[in-house]
């Protein structure tokens, strides 16, 4: 990942509360673009000049050929604020956040991610790297890839409570870890979704918790077909099974797991 700094520039007469909206508008519709990550950006006011840091997946996130309508729409705004468009300077690769997929045509890939993730859900199968959302043609059908990453914002959020011991943590489990969840039916139609318009095997990640023992676990037929679907060797250390007639990967109980 990269940290890159905006600078707005103001051009004629505006108001703070219309620049300030033109920016917020432009830094959402890049980030349900997948060109930027996280969810708060602050932003450094000095007389006409607005400024901010941000972490993109690639060193070329905010080039414009990878710009949706919506961001397009977004730049024009900006300038009917009575904003230039941004100076982008590359700061810095963040050492601390993964680095991209290499390849732009995995074997297989997967929505994958967990409480502790900002990076694309979208991860390479050869690799366990993140593909940034705007890579792949658009899967939702309108011009952004939003819904990918509400269903990610719903997904962390459960993986969070549960693993803070929520109330709730139970029924938090089933929607992260059970085949037949609300979470889980939109996540799957989204891997179909991807898959159809990539023409990639795209897989999706069931997370397991509890269980009665490790032999038990092992034993574990997969949930869609019934059929087994243990791997010889984990991948990754993470996935323990996967099963290519459902197109899912699951681990073993987090408990029995060493």
């Amino acid at each position: 990942m990269f940290i890159k700094e905006l600078v707005f520039e103001c051009y004629q007469d505006t108001n703070y509360a219309a620049v300030e909206r033109a920016i917020n508008n432009y830094f959402d519709m890049l980030r349900y673009n997948g060109q930027i990550l996280g969810r708060e950006f602050p932003i450094a006011m000095q007389q006409a000049v607005f400024s901010t840091r941000l972490v993109c997946p690639e060193k070329n996130s905010l080039a414009s050929c990878f710009n949706s309508p919506q961001v397009e729409k977004a730049l024009t705004q900006l300038t009917e604020a009575g904003l230039l468009a941004p100076k982008i300077k590359n700061v810095a690769e963040d050492l601390n956040s993964l680095a991209c997929a290499p390849s732009t045509k995995p074997s297989w890939q997967l929505l994958y991610t967990t409480f502790l993730d900002t990076c694309s859900p979208l991860r390479c199968g050869d690799t366990l790297n993140p593909i940034p959302l705007y890579r792949a043609p658009e899967p939702i059908g309108n011009g952004d890839r939003k819904a990918v990453l509400k269903w990610q914002e719903e997904w962390v959020s459960c993986d969070e409570l549960q693993m803070n011991g929520s109330a709730v943590s139970a029924l938090l489990l089933k929607e992260i870890g059970d085949i037949d969840s609300r979470l889980c039916s939109i996540g799957r139609r989204l891997t179909q979704r991807i898959e159809k318009i990539t023409s990639i095997p795209t897989y999706y990640y069931l997370y397991r918790v509890a269980g009665i023992s490790l032999e038990d676990e092992q034993a574990r037929k997969c949930p869609g077909c019934g059929q087994s679907w243990r791997l010889a060797e984990p991948l990754f250390d993470i996935f323990d099974f996967k099963c290519d007639n459902c197109q899912l990967v699951s681990n073993l109980s987090w408990d029995f797991k060493k």
